[in-house]
């Protein structure tokens, strides 16, 4: 297990395709039947390759997910998925865990969030979305289904046609190759190292920890199962998967988030299930 650093600080080296893909909502708008449009985009970093571009209705995990795994299928799995903060890719838990985010992890990929109010960190994406909107969007198609015949015009093109400066003058499929790592049919198990303690998150989100006590983790983790590495007298460190969600402190037996901040409250024992 390799666990990461700040979640809201991506500072990973980019060195080959799928070391790192980039997710956004960005831009909603009408279309011409009056019906908001949600573009999901997803860019490889290393190659500028535009993954896809899919019209949605809202923002939700469930239009999300579907789109991720024909994604995944596609094209592999990537080693990690850099977004911002918001709906459906991050929450206000733990490492900003969201159900989406959750599920990546189960496949082996791990989330990275920019700062909140640093969009330069998702720089590149940035400069597409830019280019996507004033080529697709003004004007809006008449409806969602026109609008995706767009979207996928301007991703023929983006790949195979327009040359970027920042890859010598190629194109974008030129310089991009599916991921080796193939989306399993079935979610493989959470495993940890033999020196971790393991516990069960409850109905409550909560684990139980040193006899009686109950420590409150989070919602999105109900029915999976943390892992615990003990670094002093006292503090464990928290993962689900390779995701570091914070560390313990015993004394006060609540979980600090990446920021320095203890969790409000902890799980009450007559509460979890």
């Amino acid at each position: 297990m390799t666990p990461i650093g700040h979640p809201g600080r991506p500072t990973s080296r980019v060195l080959a395709p799928n070391d790192l893909w980039c997710a956004d909502f960005k831009g909603e708008f009408k279309t011409g039947d009056g019906i908001y449009c949600y573009p999901l985009t997803v860019t490889d970093e290393h190659s500028r390759f535009l993954l896809g571009c899919q019209a949605l209705r809202s923002t939700k995990v469930v239009e999300a997910k579907p789109v991720f795994t024909r994604l995944f299928k596609e094209y592999g799995l990537p080693k990690r998925i850099r977004t911002d903060n918001g709906v459906p890719f991050a929450t206000n838990t733990l490492a900003r865990l969201s159900r989406l985010s959750a599920w990546w992890v189960r496949l082996g990929v791990l989330p990275e969030f920019i700062e909140p109010g640093k969009p330069q960190q998702n720089a590149r994406h940035e400069r597409m979305h830019r280019t996507l909107k004033a080529e697709t969007t003004r004007p809006p198609a008449g409806s969602s289904r026109a609008q995706q015949r767009k979207f996928n015009r301007f991703r023929e093109e983006f790949n195979l046609e327009r040359p970027h400066e920042a890859l010598d003058m190629q194109m974008p499929a030129s310089c991009y190759e599916r991921s080796p790592r193939e989306m399993p049919n079935r979610l493989p198990p959470l495993e940890y190292p033999d020196r971790f303690e393991v516990r069960y998150v409850s109905a409550n989100g909560g684990i139980r920890w040193k006899k009686h006590a109950w420590v409150n983790v989070s919602t999105v983790c109900i029915g999976e199962y943390v892992g615990l590495e003990e670094i002093d007298d006292g503090l464990w460190d928290v993962y689900f998967g390779a995701l570091r969600l914070g560390r313990l402190h015993e004394r006060q037996m609540r979980i600090e988030d990446a920021y320095g901040r203890l969790r409000r409250h902890r799980a009450s024992r007559k509460n979890v299930g």
